[in-house]
């Protein structure tokens, strides 16, 4: 079949939309979506840093929400469910079968280099290949075939076109406090970096009781996380570490935070909250290094810890559906993040990303011809 899509064909060109082909029908436990909407994330931006790791050119596009359109059977899906689409794995490797499929043996292949195909999916007119299922959706497209276990139904009288992000940066974000902390009220916690993620990050604070201290530089993002329930803790933008960070934050938390969450990937914030940290804190990182990160002395003293953290920690079947309950009851607003704009923008949704000029850009395609 023939659709649209957004096609990446270089690091440092831009998106065009351009027919693709789509040579392949559903096959057992896959369906093939239409997509009503998808978020634009910084990972897929990412593609354009990764120094040729992630095939080109491609469709991307991995916070998908759409309408079923076929099933290749052994699922429970059927044609007009509505679903959202999150991230691939195996099912069947130790970590899958034991709920934690965000650290699936095959997450890398399965998700940045189309690890399920043995001969191309999806061309261009030209009837070159291009790299398809981009944590295995591909989503700035008009549809999309992915595997079933990947697609969590919903509510069809939910706004189904915002519910993308859901699947990713709002599921990392929210994962992160509910699942990996399992914080709850009486809990203190920092966010490092109020984009999307640090964003639903505070969302979810606020809906489990969690006094929460937002750190940016952007007073815009912080005004967004106090009106989430976030004191804000502004970063002055000339400073090379915290200016006083860590003092800033106990004050603030009556002498220190059990939890902290880092989307800056800055080594001198990680040390600076870090030794903000009441004993046997922890501080959880979701963002890619890429500079290396020096503990400073005392950093990880007295039973504080650091680690990774992939997806939210989430089962994805089991935390959307929270996610949505949360929202219907007026306490996860992520809707109040997004801003819409057409498939074939992309490319200004991308700009005003960069610029700071929206949180969570999500991107409509147009209705399928014919």
């Amino acid at each position: 079949m023939q659709f649209t899509a957004a096609v990446l064909r270089g690091p440092d060109t831009p998106f065009t939309i351009e027919d693709v082909t789509l040579a392949d029908e559903p096959g057992p436990g896959e369906v093939l979506v239409r997509i009503a909407g998808g978020g634009l994330c910084r990972t897929d931006l990412a593609v354009r840093r990764s120094d040729g790791r992630s095939p080109l050119p491609a469709v991307l596009g991995h916070e998908g929400s759409g309408v079923v359109e076929r099933s290749g059977g052994g699922t429970d899906l059927a044609a007009g469910d509505h679903v959202v689409l999150s991230f691939d794995s195996c099912g069947s490797c130790p970590h899958c079968r034991g709920a934690a499929p965000a650290y699936c043996e095959s997450f890398a292949a399965l998700n940045l280099f189309g690890g399920r195909e043995s001969a191309p999916r999806l061309t261009d007119t030209a009837g070159a290949a291009l790299a398809p299922r981009w944590f295995g959706q591909s989503s700035f497209a008009a549809y999309a075939l992915v595997e079933a276990r990947n697609a969590v139904r919903v509510d069809r009288s939910l706004p189904l076109e915002l519910l993308g992000p859901l699947g990713c940066g709002f599921l990392t974000g929210a994962g992160a406090v509910l699942h990996t902390f399992a914080a709850g009220p009486g809990d203190t916690l920092v966010v490092l970096g109020v984009g999307a993620v640090g964003l639903a990050a505070v969302m979810a604070a606020g809906a489990a009781g969690i006094t929460t201290v937002a750190v940016d530089r952007h007073p815009q993002r912080l005004a967004l996380a106090e009106r989430f329930g976030a004191l804000p803790l502004p970063l002055p933008a000339d400073a090379a570490g915290g200016g006083g960070l860590s003092e800033r934050i106990r004050r603030l938390t009556d002498g220190g935070a059990r939890y902290a969450l880092d989307t800056t990937a800055s080594p001198a914030l990680i040390n600076d909250t870090l030794r903000a940290l009441r004993p046997t804190g922890t501080l959880g990182l979701v963002a890619r290094l890429h500079t290396p990160l020096a503990l400073e002395p005392g950093t990880l003293d007295r039973g504080r810890s650091l680690r990774h953290i992939c997806e939210g920690d989430a089962v994805p079947a089991l935390l959307i559906p929270r996610l949505l309950r949360l929202w219907q009851a007026g306490r996860f607003p992520f809707d109040q993040l997004i801003r819409t704009y057409p498939l074939a923008d992309i490319n200004r949704a991308e700009r005003d990303c960069d610029e700071g000029r929206v949180v969570k850009p999500v991107l409509i395609p147009a209705a399928p011809r014919g």
